[in-house]
This record gives C-alpha cells, structure tokens and sequence, in this order.
C-alpha cells in the first residue's frame, strides 16, 4: 500500500543522510504520507503492465535466478549467518529514487524490496533483487475494503486473479490483501465472509505458486476498526481456507501494539505465516534501544522454526536511512 499506512502522528526527525547517490533526509521527516498514498501515487496499474510485452521468467517456485544486465554490488556483512532473507518497503525510503535504493539494498545484504507495484518489479530484477511482497491495485481505500465483506468479493478477487499470474511471470513470491475494516460486522460472521472470499483465489494462487498474504493490523492506534487486528482472528481464518498459498502477513509492530508475546506467537503459528514487517515499537521507527522489543531475540525465534520467507523491515528512520537500514539487516542476520 504504498502508504506509510503508520503514524501521520508520529514525531517528525531532525537529522538526515547524505549518500553516494545523492543527500536523501529520512523517511519520517519527509513524510508523513501512509501506505495508502503510497499507492495512490500515480504508479502504473497491473492492467497497464499486463498489456506491455510478457516478460519470459521461470515460474516463482523454480528457483532459478533472474539474469541481471547491471554489475551489483556485493553486500558488505560478510561474517553474518543470514539464515532469513530480508527486505525493505519502499514507500520508508521513497525519496531515494528506486534505482538507487535497489543499488543500495543490495550493498547492505537485502534480498528484496517490499511492497512495490507491478510497474517496479522487473526493475528490482535488475539488480538481482526480488519484489517480496507486490500489490493487486493501488486503490486509495486498500486497507479498509477486505475480504470480511462479501460485497466486496468480487472486486477483490478480480484484482487477485488479474495480478497473480503477472506476479507468476516476474517471480514475485507474495501478493497483498486485507481483511478489512468492521464496520459493525461480528467476528464470527467476518472469519466465514473471508473464509469464503480467500476459498475462491486459493486455486488460482496453487496454481501459479503465488502466496496471497493477508496482513493483520492494529486497531488501536494507527488503524481504527481494522477487523484483522489479532492473530487468533487471523489464525481461523487460515485453518478454513487451509491452502499453502493463502497466508498471513504478520507485522510484528501491529501486534506488539495489540497483544504483545510476539515470541510466543509466532512459534505457535508459523505455519499459517508467510511472511513479517518489522517496525519499532512505539512510533515504527528504528530497530533500536529506544523501543520496547528485542528484536535479536525475535529475528533468532523465527530463524529457528525453520522460516523460508521474508522479513521485510518497514520503519520510518529518523536518521539516515540507509544507515538505519543497515543496522536493522544486521540485527536480523541471524
């Protein structure tokens, strides 16, 4: 959602950063924007790519790596495990033009960018990185229109059906999708409108090895009346629809705020998790010593189940961003 989809009211950064690329200021001193502005920024629609010339790629599962016509340069964290494969959202670095953070990314170790429309996939190609998680559409109203509706069923799955074989083709492991806000549905009747919803996009999704993951936000700070706003909610929802290819997004942030024992959680659910953002809590900022989580602790919890996805760092710096980067990939290299 290209949205800071977090705090507009999060404290504005003083600092900033300069780079080989040019001097680029944080993320949340330039922008208080959400996830939702992010997509609503004018990028090119699925439709739009879908006309232009099919990109020949092997499918997602393959394991083949895309050729890259650019030298990249080398990630410089030699000495870690790096047993999980990280990443970055775009829309936290938005001011660095994407070539650049792609150059970067690759540098500091990323294996992917987060949450990119399907404009800039075969970009991030380009540099021997993968699009870890893509959007369907850049509607402005993405996160409050879901799958615990029913009358919104059948925009939502055209959306999916159209962009999964695209997300096929440019091997881009994960799409996006939202529960949705509630509006004065109860949970019961929510779990079995999205059970029914996520049934109808499962085949398609096996079909083409592409993961729909459904992300859970907090409801009592950054997003009111999000109905997916606990992991048991979630969890349901998973066991009805029981496809490998229909998964939760677990944002790490979100659920501090809304429950906490993250450690906990996640090692009883991993199964039902296809991937994480990161995000320090409070304020989604930094990795740092000036939130409340330990996130060596949690980057090593998810490494030891086994985990084969991505964790997607998505905070605001407050300093320099690459930097801020950086440490966080370090924190997770595990």
């Amino acid at each position: 959602m290209t949205t800071r989809r977090e705090p507009p009211h999060a404290a504005p950064a003083t600092a900033s950063g300069a780079h080989a690329s040019g001097a680029y200021t944080s993320g949340a001193q330039e922008s208080s924007r959400s996830r939702r502005d992010f997509v609503a920024a004018g990028l090119l629609s699925v439709a739009g790519l879908a006309a232009t010339r099919a990109v020949e790629t092997p499918n997602v599962g393959s394991g083949q790596e895309p050729s890259s016509p650019l030298a990249a340069p080398q990630p410089d964290s030699g000495s870690a495990t790096n047993r999980l494969k990280q990443s970055a959202a775009r829309w936290c670095y938005e001011k660095i033009p994407l070539r650049d953070f792609a150059q970067a990314a690759k540098r500091i170790g990323l294996a992917g960018i987060d949450l990119l429309q399907p404009a800039d996939w075969e970009i991030v190609r380009e540099y021997g990185l993968t699009c870890s998680m893509g959007y369907p559409t850049d509607r402005r109203d993405f996160l409050t229109v879901g799958f615990n509706d029913r009358a919104n069923h059948p925009a939502l799955l055209r959306e999916l059906e159209r962009t999964i074989p695209l997300a096929a083709r440019h091997q881009v492991p994960n799409v996006i999708a939202m529960f949705g806000n509630r509006r004065g549905r109860t949970e019961s009747a929510a779990v079995a409108a999205s059970i029914e919803g996520l049934s109808k996009i499962k085949p398609l999704a096996e079909q083409h090895g592409v993961t729909v993951c459904v992300e859970l936000l907090n409801s009592k700070i950054d997003h009111r009346d999000y109905q997916g706003d606990r992991t048991t909610f979630g969890v349901e929802v998973m066991k009805g629809v029981a496809s490998p290819r229909v998964k939760l997004l677990y944002d790490i942030y979100h659920m501090q705020i809304m429950e906490g024992d993250v450690i906990r959680t996640i090692r009883d659910h991993i199964a039902h998790i296809a991937h994480f953002h990161t995000g320090g809590v409070p304020g989604r900022h930094e990795l740092d010593a000036r939130q409340e989580l330990n996130w060596r602790a949690i980057a090593t919890a998810i490494a030891e189940t086994g985990f084969t996805g991505f964790v997607a760092h998505e905070f605001m710096p407050t300093g320099d961003p690459l930097t801020s980067l950086k440490a966080a990939y370090d924190v997770f290299a595990v």
